[in-house]
């Protein structure tokens, strides 16, 4: 990752736009937060390391002017889906591509040094990450700390950028293993699906936070789970309503989940919701062989009616 290509990057850009959207440190060494550059003396905030986890483009459907914005590879997904669904206008967003290698998982490093606080975070030769606190320092696998989306990610240099600030990167990663965690839960019973659904919604405090961070819940002011006209689901803290919950934000990113691994990094709780959005995206692949968010000529499944699919057997069911 070239921080300063990237601020050179930025300082051209910005010259077109109205804001530039990018990451700056946030309230310690090891948390990243969006900055919002609208002047060139801000540029110097930016910066660049596995720490920049946020998906930025979910800022792109409210922001209503022209707009550069950072992205990485998965992030760059969303913006691809954006443009198929009609929800922003491509002339306004200037794409600024950051090849990436890997970023880590804040809630897996602070677990590693036992939640203590943080004096400082290094990045070695790009595979390592030294984590200093007051009881010393602990050195790390950039690998051993990095979310379970970077294990099977294809697409490390964004598939749509207008500026690419730094060397393309190639995946390493194999197609067919993309799925295989949810190959693995499929391959269970219904019954030990079931009750390992139970114990990880169990968990659920219904804050939505999931909701909330997901780029492509784009009707939260009139989200089915607090809609009290129609009235579908309670605010009751049972295993009912969370599984009610869960189920229709999932199924209402069907075609739709670019698995930028937002809802997953901001659940407290720490359940594995991505993983029924790819359980779905693996059917799609399947049955319509689509990915959501990498061509942006595409149409998705759920945009299109056909009365015949080649294959659903629908008069069978």
């Amino acid at each position: 990752m070239d921080r300063e290509k990237l601020k050179n990057v930025i300082s051209e850009v910005l010259k077109d736009v109205d804001v530039v959207i990018g990451y700056k440190e946030g309230f310690d060494k090891l948390h990243a937060t969006p900055c919002f550059i609208t002047k060139p003396e801000q540029i110097d905030q930016i910066i660049l390391n596995p720490l920049c986890v946020q998906n930025l483009a979910s800022y792109l459907p409210s922001l209503k002017k022209k707009v550069g914005v950072v992205v990485k590879g998965c992030d760059s997904r969303t913006i691809v889906q954006y443009m198929q669904e009609g929800l922003i206008n491509r002339e306004n967003v200037v794409v600024i591509g950051i090849p990436c290698t890997g970023i880590v998982s804040v809630k897996k490093v602070l677990s590693k040094i036992n939640h203590q606080p943080i004096v400082d975070v290094i990045f070695g030769d790009g595979s390592t990450v030294i984590v200093k606190t007051q009881a010393g320092e602990e050195k790390l696998s950039i690998s051993d700390v990095s979310p379970d989306k970077c294990r099977t990610c294809l697409y490390p240099t964004p598939v749509i950028h207008d500026h690419l600030a730094g060397d393309p990167v190639r995946s390493d990663k194999k197609p067919e293993d993309v799925y295989k965690d949810v190959e693995d839960l499929s391959a269970m019973s219904l019954e030990e699906r079931r009750a390992y659904w139970e114990k990880e919604f169990d968990r659920c405090i219904r804050c939505y936070a999931c909701r909330n961070a997901c780029p492509m819940c784009i009707c939260q002011d009139s989200c089915i789970a607090e809609s009290r006209e129609p009235h579908w689901i309670s605010q009751k803290s049972n295993l009912t309503e969370k599984f009610m919950f869960h189920m229709i934000h999932a199924l209402h990113l069907a075609g739709r989940c670019v698995e930028c691994g937002e809802c997953e990094r901001a659940c407290p709780m720490g359940i594995p919701v991505n993983m029924l959005k790819k359980k779905i995206n693996h059917d799609m692949k399947e049955l319509f062989d689509y990915q959501p968010g990498v061509n942006p000529e595409d149409k998705p499944p759920m945009f299109t009616f056909n009365v015949e699919e080649k294959k659903i057997e629908e008069h069978k069911l």
